[in-house]
């Protein structure tokens, strides 16, 4: 009877949840050795997209903010100060900054695009054949 409990080989199997696989492979990724040229492809990317991105909403905001105070100034004119010519004058003014923000800011992301478009598809078709 004890030789038989000695033979007996108790083995319990669970796999990791999808959740444990993703923090596995997350802890897993900052020890692995890394390939330079892929983090360094992979930053420029990165930084070409962005600069795209900032450039063009940095610049539309700055334009459709100046206008919306310009049109303001017009519209306290008017209210407040009873000069309604030239209030009504400055505020058609500043109208036409904010009605153009957003094609202005179409504008400069198709221009980004044709600068820096041919480098990020460049260095993206590198990475992805790098990769199995």
């Amino acid at each position: 009877m004890e030789q038989n409990k000695r033979n007996v080989f108790n083995y319990k199997y669970s796999a990791p949840t999808e959740e444990e696989r993703r923090q596995i492979e997350s802890i897993r990724n900052k020890y692995a050795p890394k390939d330079k040229t892929v983090e360094n492809a992979l930053e420029k990317i990165k930084t070409l997209d962005k600069k795209i991105r900032t450039t063009a909403n940095g610049v539309s905001i700055g334009v459709g903010t100046v206008g919306c105070l310009i049109f303001g100034l017009g519209l306290s004119l008017i209210l407040e100060q009873n000069i309604h010519l030239w209030g009504t004058l400055i505020s058609a003014i500043g109208c036409f900054p904010m009605i153009f923000a957003y094609p202005l800011y179409n504008f400069l992301i198709k221009k980004g695009k044709k600068k820096y478009g041919d480098e990020i598809l460049r260095l993206s078709d590198e990475l992805l054949n790098k990769k199995p």
